[in-house]
């Protein structure tokens, strides 16, 4: 199966619907690109022109019909973030090094998709987002205070420089600059609360204009800092190059980038995909997202991406196919020609209240909150990347947390459960229990251990398992054992040889193994590696009641003969005993240290 092609969806049935979404989206894009370009260290237009190019070509070669590619937040920061220490932000070496670093990330999403790697993105795990994505709030909010306050930071760079220098400057701070800041923040929320539908950063936007133009010209208040010119309202042409020595350091930031990016833009397209039921082809996705960046970097564009800021409305618009994310390219390109002149003279204070806004949007606190109560190590993972992104570039702040969430996994599968089971009885079935879920005291049989492996079985759990099955026969002394493994569902060389080493030393102590339901899979391996013919057929079984009655019958009679425990059924057939009999005989049938079970 795979995704439609533009030309099979679009229809004069759908072309009003997207030219109508298309619009919303040109009206969103606005506002955003100057902000997001901005948070880049990039020129304004350069966020104006990332949602052109970019937008069409994702579109026209994407999986989705309704997902829209742009400038983001986070990767506008992590742009930024990556790349001071190669050049001051909106310099022109900055810009040419942003635009060679577009160039590699289209490079290798592109490659990614054609070799269908698309599951890579599956190894960012929801918590190290979440780190990430509130790491890059505070930062967009840390420096957008610089704008919001009207402080001039030259040759600050890093969260805590700049942190440093607003504590020391803030003395400083604008009165034009945070009026015009406090009139934006307060428009933006109070329209966006009275209807989202509604481009309340637009208008939030246009509040802080009209604000500043009042200060300066009917109040006499200091001119304050402004957009400036914008060169022109199409991209033009530029050329992704940069020195050879820089190259490798590059290709590490997108890397990182580029997982990045299409962890958003996957993201975005299956939260969609959800929603609105089309089929999402994840690989293509890829090759979309890696033609929009490469074609974007010689049109003036820096990283681009699926936005959920103009994906989600969108769909919400009435959006019929990607023809209403090239609408929107095409009716940005419009907006820019006839709103230039205000265009230019935007306050840069009140872009800063914008992304103070998005910032706050970004904070997920909550989200921290129902990581703790769902995992600890799931919180952990997402603190320390929050952490990271504020102490360490970006790339690294993801491949730590990428590989906390790696080791914390690892450490889960190395450990698993290794649990004892009791016949219930509770129950007239007498089904296997673990010993942890049992309210009374608990009775087992003084010659054959039940236990259930809750996993895996690979040489980083091997060891694990090994050390609780010794301390299980070397403590309650039963020298038979009936494993439960239809919870396992791998083995490798190193498991086999467990189970090999089990059956020798339960075999020289007169016991034996049995096993209850492998998967088909560990029986493959077992007979492939000899396990099989050691272990005998025999000493497999299909049903738990079918495996007790062929143990039972090679047990030691003379000791079921003194047993009182009898919690099998087979063990009405033995002769019993008074409780004195079984004392004096030394054979040990209800003791149980429950915390041995727990595993």
């Amino acid at each position: 199966m795979t995704a439609p092609r533009v030309a099979e969806l679009v229809s004069p049935r759908t072309l009003p619907a997207d030219m109508l979404a298309g619009f919303l989206g040109a009206v969103l894009a606005l506002p955003q690109g100057i902000a997001f370009a901005a948070l880049a260290g990039m020129p304004p237009e350069f966020g104006i022109y990332t949602a052109i190019v970019p937008c069409i070509v994702a579109a026209l070669f994407g999986s989705s019909r309704y997902v829209v590619s742009g400038p983001t937040n986070a990767n506008s920061l992590a742009l930024m973030t990556a790349l001071v220490p190669f050049a001051a932000p909106g310099s022109p070496a900055f810009i040419a090094t942003a635009l060679a670093v577009t160039a590699l990330v289209g490079a290798m999403q592109l490659l990614l998709g054609l070799f269908r790697l698309g599951w890579i993105t599956d190894f960012i795990s929801p918590s190290v987002l979440t780190g990430f994505m509130s790491g890059a709030a505070l930062l967009i909010g840390l420096y957008a205070l610089v704008d919001v306050l009207g402080l001039h930071l030259d040759g600050v760079h890093g969260a805590a420089d700049t942190l440093a220098a607003l504590a020391a400057h803030v003395s400083d701070a604008s009165p034009s600059a945070v009026i015009v800041a406090a009139s934006t923040l307060v428009a933006t929320a109070g329209f966006a609360r009275l209807s989202r539908k509604l481009p309340y950063m637009l208008m939030g936007v246009m509040v802080g204009y009209g604000t500043s133009e009042l200060l300066v010209r009917s109040f006499g208040m200091a001119e304050m800092a402004r957009v400036g010119a914008i060169p022109a309202a199409l991209p033009p042409l530029s050329l992704p190059l940069v020195r050879l020595d820089q190259l490798p350091e590059l290709m590490s930031i997108a890397a990182a980038l580029s997982i990045v990016a299409l962890g958003q833009s996957v993201s975005i397209t299956k939260a969609l995909a959800r929603r609105s039921g089309e089929y999402v082809d994840v690989d293509r996705e890829f090759i979309g997202q890696g033609l929009s960046n490469v074609a974007g970097a010689f049109f003036s564009s820096y990283v681009s991406c699926g936005s959920l800021n103009r994906s989600l409305p969108n769909y919400l618009a009435g959006a019929r196919t990607p023809m209403a994310a090239v609408f929107s390219a095409v009716f940005l390109i419009g907006l820019v020609l006839v709103s230039r002149p205000v265009l230019e003279r935007l306050p840069l204070a009140a872009i800063g209240a914008l992304l103070f806004y998005i910032a706050l949007g970004l904070l997920d606190l909550q989200r921290f909150r129902w990581l703790w109560r769902a995992g600890r190590a799931d919180f952990i993972v997402a603190l320390v990347t929050l952490g990271a992104m504020l102490t360490l570039p970006f790339q690294d702040a993801i491949l730590l947390g990428c590989g906390l969430a790696l080791v914390g996994y690892l450490h889960r599968t190395a450990h698993p459960a290794v649990r004892t089971l009791v016949p219930d009885p509770r129950s007239p079935d007498r089904p296997f229990t673990p010993l942890e879920e049992l309210a009374g005291p608990a009775v087992e049989c003084p010659q054959l251990k039940l236990v259930r492996v809750e996993g895996s079985l690979y040489f980083g759990a091997a060891g694990h398992v090994g050390k609780r099955l010794q301390h299980m026969r070397s403590r309650f002394g039963q020298k038979h054992l009936l494993v439960m493994v239809k919870s396992m569902n791998f083995i490798d060389v190193a498991g086999t040889e467990l189970w090999t080493h089990e059956l020798a030393q339960r075999r020289a102590e007169g016991g034996d193994i049995y096993f209850h339901r492998p998967r088909s899979a560990v029986r493959d391996i077992w007979a492939r590696t000899g396990f099989i013919a050691q272990l005998g057929s025999d000493h497999v079984f299909g049903s738990k009641r079918e495996a007790v009655a062929q143990i039972y019958k090679r047990l030691d009679k003379g000791i079921c003969a003194t047993c009182t425990a009898r919690i099998f059924h087979e063990c009405g057939d033995a002769p019993a005993v008074e409780e004195d009999a079984l004392a004096s005989s030394g054979i040990r049938a209800g003791g149980y240290d429950r915390a041995e079970g727990m595993g």
